[in-house]
């Protein structure tokens, strides 16, 4: 068994291996992304009475989403080192297709791996994990002022602002580490380990995690603007500090460290206990809630299609050249 794991790993490593990888991840994208929409096409969903503009509109939104937040964890790389924006973005649309079944962080695990199969993909692991590492607290803390401005400008209950407000706290906390970290692995004392010395080299500077910021918080916005328009298609609200509300319940229950079903259920079961906190019916809610992640996931499939085909087409025009 380890003698073909190893045969299979020295193979993927090899051009042709990469080409049919590469190939095979297109064809499981596109196939993914058709039988979501068949699924949902034959058994109903809660998109089938919406409005379709609104719902694609949304949709594009959401699209959108995975492009600036790839532009946004490529900024958490060394400029030597950063892959692709279209590199990430199929990870990151990989990882909420596969976050559907998979526990809760195990997304992580899908992105290392897809931006590992790419022709870029000579980046280490451990950049990976302390760029994902990176990529979480500017996560928080760009919510921080889409939460803070949901808890300001919201009608819903007080038990739901405070819990914004918590968000708002906890994105303020982890903008603070982000700030301070490159000071901290810097210190004399500190540096006596391999770990910190390690770090001072890879951690990303005050500059580059503002540019990162200013990505991830656009990524958040379009997003929210696209559960706005899905509000709007689904007849539930037109209100924007409710998109916003359940954005952050969602991006908040993804901080889990880890769940017991998989990570889209999660998000969506927070996103619908805060729609009805805010006062939705439960029907609507939950069929909201459904709906919203399922056309992200859609999204996401789409994007990762069209990464693994654009590397595919990279790869296979390389090898037409180099014959």
């Amino acid at each position: 068994m380890q003698q073909r794991l190893s045969s299979f790993l020295a193979f993927a490593r090899t051009p042709r291996g990469r080409r049919l990888i590469g190939g095979a991840s297109a064809v499981f994208g596109l196939i993914v992304l058709g039988l979501t929409v068949r699924h949902f096409a034959s058994t109903g969903w809660p998109l089938r009475d919406a409005n379709p503009k609104l719902v694609g509109i949304a949709g594009g939104f959401f699209v959108l989403a995975y492009a600036f937040k790839a532009y946004g964890w490529q900024r958490l790389f060394r400029p030597s080192e950063r892959p692709t924006p279209l590199a990430l973005a199929a990870a990151g649309g990989a990882a909420s297709v596969t976050g559907a079944a998979l526990p809760g962080r195990f997304d992580d695990v899908v992105r290392v791996a897809v931006v590992r199969r790419f022709p870029c993909g000579g980046v280490p692991i451990p950049t990976l994990a302390l760029s994902l590492f990176m990529l979480g607290l500017i996560d928080a803390a760009a919510l921080m002022p889409l939460s803070a401005f949901a808890a300001a400008t919201s009608d819903s209950s007080d038990q739901v602002r405070a819990a914004l407000g918590v968000i708002a706290a906890g994105g303020l906390g982890a903008g603070i580490l982000v700030a301070f970290l490159p000071r901290m692995v810097v210190s004399g004392r500190l540096l006596r380990f391999r770990l910190t010395r390690w770090l001072s080299t890879q951690v990303t500077s005050n500059r580059e995690a503002g540019k990162a910021t200013l990505f991830v918080l656009a990524s958040w916005t379009v997003r929210a603007v696209g559960l706005f328009f899905l509000l709007a298609a689904l007849g539930v609200s037109l209100s924007f500090p409710l998109a916003l509300a359940f954005l952050c319940a969602t991006a908040a229950s993804s901080a889990l460290p880890i769940s017991p079903v998989g990570g889209a259920a999660t998000q969506a079961g927070a996103g619908a206990a805060i729609l009805v906190a805010s006062g939705v019916q439960l029907s609507h809610a939950v069929s909201f809630a459904i709906a919203a992640h399922g056309l992200f996931i859609v999204a996401g499939a789409a994007v990762m299609a069209v990464g693994a085909t654009g590397a595919f087409g990279r790869r296979f025009v390389g090898s037409v050249r180099t014959a």
